[in-house]
């Protein structure tokens, strides 16, 4: 993860739902408010509205409920950074220049905040940024006009301070508030996160328009939460007691979130997107007795975070803005995070930039109008392992489940190094078929290719 030596230097510096209009944006006079909440490291069915009886999420199972369930939704990444590169630039983490954790996101890349705040956008972040902690990388660097939260990839909830690169780098303290460093030691950084949302949301003008980008460190490590919360599930078994209760914390953070727009009355002119960065984790760190975590569930799919398997990248995501979006609609076509970036410029009424290759596309039509994915296909790339999906097939090579077993942490040999699955048929990708399907296999194999190629020339 990265870190900089110089982090002290930035102290100076559904109603009327029969007559929705589905497939037109809004006129440009009406643009709307955008809200994108990002979970951390959330198992892909852990929430009430994916079938999970165990847990507690009535703020967000409601917002399901009366929003577009997106079934077939993917990351574009399998870990954090990266994933948090394309939602926010459109584009894979390969040509947005964040292939792994630890790379800034470049000065040059621009921003979904840097594009709206140009179209007189009040721009803000609440939480997570993990992108970059020098003076130009950091959020306010980036098109954010408001930046509470951490720049590294996780801290204490309690000390906010970042201890796990150890020895190599001395554990520090990262909380800040735009450029300035602040202390709110002992405070539950998911309830702060909520309220900074919230404040933000309150104190943007009436009339003005707002992006705010509440990126939640739940559920990931460390595994934190007040005794308030974990006391509700003491029925479970100890380490999804902790799981269950850091994702009330923050359901209850979502919640306060949505009480700030109805108080405001910019509930109706609000577009929500809902999504995790990737798979549940089975990392030591989140697990007890230095054994591999076992809370986050990504059940039926094979594999975790750090995998090229659906497990890894198949996340949870949920679409709501009443009077656009249909309510009580599940989508199930084939969308990815970068998505967002070209359909919120359409919906605002800004334009894409034209000087540079997005890949995500404008996912308007299918969110509204029953459109088809406008993806022939999508593709990943993380370390060795790469992959793509084209309709019912998927293709890994050199995958790694990442599964918490010592054979899980090593790339698949032999005829599984390049694994081949219907995962219509087979979504847990447990049938290897290439030796059934070759041409189909040694189609997909050339378009990764030329994939790779295409994104690494940006």
């Amino acid at each position: 993860m990265e870190h900089s030596v110089t982090r002290r230097s930035l102290l100076s510096g559904a109603l009327a739902a029969t007559q929705l209009s589905l497939t037109a944006a809004p006129a440009q006079a009406e643009k709307p408010n955008v809200l994108v909440i990002l979970f951390d490291d959330l198992g892909v069915h852990d929430q009430g509205y994916l079938g999970a009886t165990d847990l507690k999420t009535p703020h967000i199972d409601r917002l399901a409920a009366s929003g577009t369930v997106c079934r077939n939704w993917y990351s574009n990444a399998p870990v954090c950074a990266p994933a948090r590169a394309a939602l926010l630039t459109g584009r894979c983490p390969l040509r947005a220049g964040v292939p792994n954790n630890g790379m800034p996101l470049r000065p040059s890349e621009i921003t979904l905040a840097s594009a709206l705040r140009g179209a007189g956008y009040t721009t803000g972040l609440t939480g997570k940024w993990h992108l970059g902690s020098t003076p130009e990388t950091v959020p306010n660097a980036h098109g954010f006009d408001y930046f509470y939260g951490f720049h590294e990839g996780c801290v204490d909830y309690f000390s906010h301070r970042f201890y796990w690169g150890e020895p190599k780098i001395a554990n520090f303290h990262d909380l800040w508030r735009n450029r300035d460093e602040i202390f709110e030691d002992g405070q539950y950084l998911t309830e702060r996160i909520g309220q900074e949302a919230s404040s933000f949301i309150s104190r943007t003008p009436p009339g003005r328009p707002f992006f705010l980008y509440t990126a939640l460190n739940a559920v990931h490590y460390p595994m934190h939460a007040p005794a308030k919360y974990v006391n509700q599930f003491s029925n479970l078994e100890r380490e999804r007691q902790m799981y269950a209760a850091m994702l009330s914390a923050a359901d209850d953070a979502i919640g306060e979130i949505l009480a700030a727009l109805d108080r405001t009355s910019r509930r109706n002119q609000t577009l929500i997107f809902i999504l995790g960065d990737n798979g549940a984790t089975t990392e030591r760190r989140a697990g007890l007795n230095n054994q591999p975590a076992t809370a986050g569930r990504n059940t039926p799919f094979r594999g975790f975070k750090f995998s090229t398997f659906d497990g890894g990248m198949h996340v949870p995501a949920l679409v709501n803005w009443p009077g656009h979006i249909p309510g009580s609609q599940t989508n199930t076509q084939i969308l990815m995070t970068a998505d967002i970036f070209p359909t919120v410029c359409r919906v605002a009424g800004v334009p894409i930039p034209p000087d540079r290759t997005l890949d995500g596309r404008d996912i308007w039509p299918v969110l509204t109008a029953g459109a088809n994915s406008p993806h022939d296909y999508v593709a990943w790339s993380e370390g060795p392992q790469l992959a793509i999906r084209q309709g019912p097939w998927k293709l890994v090579l050199n995958g790694v489940t990442h599964d918490g077993t010592p054979e899980g942490n090593k790339p698949l040999t032999g005829d599984d190094a390049a694994f081949l699955s219907n995962v219509v048929e087979d979504p847990g990708e447990s049938r290897n078929l290439r030796h059934k399907y070759p041409a189909v296999a040694d189609q997909l194999q050339s378009l990764l290719q030329k994939w790779r190629q295409s994104v690494e020339a940006n």
